[in-house]
């Protein structure tokens, strides 16, 4: 199991980094791909669960969000709009079923799944409000967008690495078992500290006072699992390991993405409010 996931992460990571390199459209059409097969998983998760959907149509809402946040300009006031089409939508076709029940179940549990997914829509909001990098930062090469997606990205693989082996080592007590049994306070505790590392070494690459990882990097780190506490309560209502077999050694991509859904848009809004 160990050896297949190096060769997967072998294989994705030096994608991930073509294509952020990259950036723009490139990033757009990524996050793009990986909320409509997300969709698909989350929307078969709350199948097995009991919650019937409407997954065609609620996966093309997914992917549309995420088109939406990258062409703001487009159609003004796209967002609301897009949000007002899919409730009128999804319960259009919920008035269908003809057990009232079913169809007020459906309405719900397909907004429910959009909404999840289309967090991930936060990555690229996220490069359209950076603030720029200064001249003279030693990441100033990598730009605004690009940096601060790279910052989010970093930020929430160091918590996921510094919790996986400070819980093997230290990890004694447990929290939330009722909904993820491998969670330990140990694990939690080296995963802030990762992150909040990490995320100051990449602010003064970006030209930010470091100290701002003392803030920022807990945030990260906070969102980041409850990301993966939120798809785990998920997956427990479902009675499914993961969300499914796409990615080797991995799970599903839903279980790859699931931090970022919360860790996005909390740093998408923490650049609001800092820098605007």
């Amino acid at each position: 199991m160990l050896r297949q996931r190096v060769i997967t992460a072998g294989v994705l990571v030096p994608a991930l980094v073509v294509v952020v390199a990259l950036g723009g459209p490139w990033i757009v059409a990524l996050v793009a791909v990986l909320a409509a097969l997300a969709a698909v998983e989350a929307f078969t998760l709350l199948a097995a669960a009991g919650y019937p959907t409407v997954p065609l149509l609620g996966v093309a809402l997914a992917v549309a969000s995420v088109l939406d946040a990258g062409a703001p300009d487009v159609v003004r006031y796209g967002t609301v709009l897009l949000a007002a089409a899919g409730v009128l939508a999804i319960g259009g076709v919920a008035l269908n079923r003809t057990e009232p029940r079913d169809g007020l179940t459906a309405w719900i549990a397909t907004l429910f799944g959009v909404a999840w997914v289309a967090l991930l829509s936060f990555v690229v909001r996220l490069g359209h409000v950076a603030p720029p990098v200064p001249v003279g930062a030693p990441l100033v090469g990598l730009g605004a967008e690009r940096g601060w997606i790279a910052l989010l990205i970093l930020g929430v693989w160091s918590y996921d690495t510094g919790a996986y082996f400070a819980g093997r080592r230290f990890g004694r007590r447990k929290f939330m078992t009722h909904i993820s049994p491998s969670k330990t306070y140990a694990g939690l505790v080296g995963g802030l500290i990762a992150a909040t590392m990490v995320v100051a070494a990449i602010l003064a690459g970006l030209g930010q006072p470091p100290l701002g990882a003392v803030v920022l990097g807990p945030l990260i780190g906070f969102a980041a699992q409850a990301g993966d506490l939120a798809e785990s309560m998920v997956k427990r209502a479902a009675a499914a390991k993961d969300s499914g077999t796409l990615v080797p050694g991995h799970g599903g991509v839903l279980d790859r993405i699931d931090s970022f859904l919360f860790a996005a848009p909390v740093l998408t809004l923490y650049v609001v409010v800092a820098y605007r």
